[in-house]
């Protein structure tokens, strides 16, 4: 069973390998997430750097300039992101460069196209990998000492591998789950309207397809809360058998489950609007604003009106 909720894990270092011609999205599809998750713990739970091989500025494929730092450093991943132009970016230069990063960081992982990179310098040899799907059949070809699958991320020990932007994002998503529980990751998932977090199958908070079902169904009835059992009917199981099926798969009940979400719909509108906190209890499903007040002290450490109206 996973934990709900993680609260020691260490900050860790990521660094993001920059190439001309990298794709804006799924450079904002990686470091977003970690953003998110630093903004809603109140932690510093990650530190990213921007980095080229040799330093110089790189420039997306669509014109944006983002300046870097040189590729010498120690971290936790080092992130390559070439997208587009990826094979001219397979030069000796850049090779040695990532052979020699192996040895100073703890993973090495090749976002859209950059399997490609790790590939070409021996550093994906006998290991599980997929690329932008566009060019699998080529890179099967290319690395016949690569195990190429078709997903949209392979995670094989220290080497991460993923297909293209949006799948970035839902693999930075797992990530911070992985690493500070799935409270944390729900949160991240409902900032950005994820598919999660927001409704569609194969959701990729749950393993299950019927555990990604109710989380969706919970979402969609936030203001006035399902019953348990009606939620369990709905995707067609057994009160007993969602519950179990939640433990195993998020580490909490679907009633835990459940009330966080409400509870994170809540904190946004406290933040975001100029609603009373009654009404935004009753757009959380709470009928008594003193009740709701208890439970969102409990969740987040302080009440409604303290988290809106901070003292100097």
């Amino acid at each position: 069973m996973q934990s709900w909720e993680k609260q020691n894990a260490a900050a860790q270092q990521v660094d993001l390998l920059l190439f001309d011609d990298f794709s804006g999205l799924c450079l904002a599809n990686t470091v977003e997430p970690m953003r998110a998750a630093n903004q809603l713990s109140g932690r510093r739970l990650y530190d990213w750097r921007f980095v080229s091989v040799d330093g110089a500025p790189a420039t997306s494929s669509s014109g944006m300039t983002v300046a870097a730092e040189p590729m010498d450093g120690t971290g936790d991943m080092l992130i390559a992101l070439p997208s587009y132009r990826f094979v001219g970016h397979a030069t000796p230069m850049v090779l040695r460069a990532l052979r020699a990063a192996a040895g100073r960081y703890g993973v090495l992982a090749g976002f859209d196209t950059g399997a490609w990179l790790l590939a070409t310098g021996g550093l994906l040899n006998g290991r599980r990998a997929t690329i932008h799907w566009e060019e699998l059949a080529r890179f099967e070809e290319a690395f016949p000492d690569v195990i190429a699958q078709h997903k949209r991320h392979v995670i094989d020990g220290d080497r991460i591998t993923c297909s293209g932007a949006q799948a970035a994002f839902d693999l930075m998503v797992e990530l911070i789950g992985a690493t500070h529980g799935p409270t944390l990751r729900l949160e991240v998932a409902t900032l950005f309207m994820s598919p999660e977090a927001t409704g569609p199958q194969d959701a990729p908070l749950a393993r299950g397809k019927s555990v990604a079902r109710a989380v969706a169904l919970m979402q969609e009835n936030l203001e006035e809360p399902l019953p348990i059992g009606e939620v369990a009917r709905r995707i067609g199981r057994s009160q007993k058998d969602l519950e179990a099926r939640m433990r195993r798969e998020l580490g909490a009940g679907p009633q835990a489950i459940y009330k966080r979400l409400r509870l994170i719909a809540a904190r946004k509108l406290v933040l975001e609007s100029d609603l009373s906190v009654a009404e935004v209890a009753l757009r959380a499903g709470y009928q008594d604003a003193s009740a709701f007040t208890r439970a969102f002290r409990a969740e987040f450490g302080e009440t409604p009106r303290d988290m809106r109206f901070p003292p100097e």
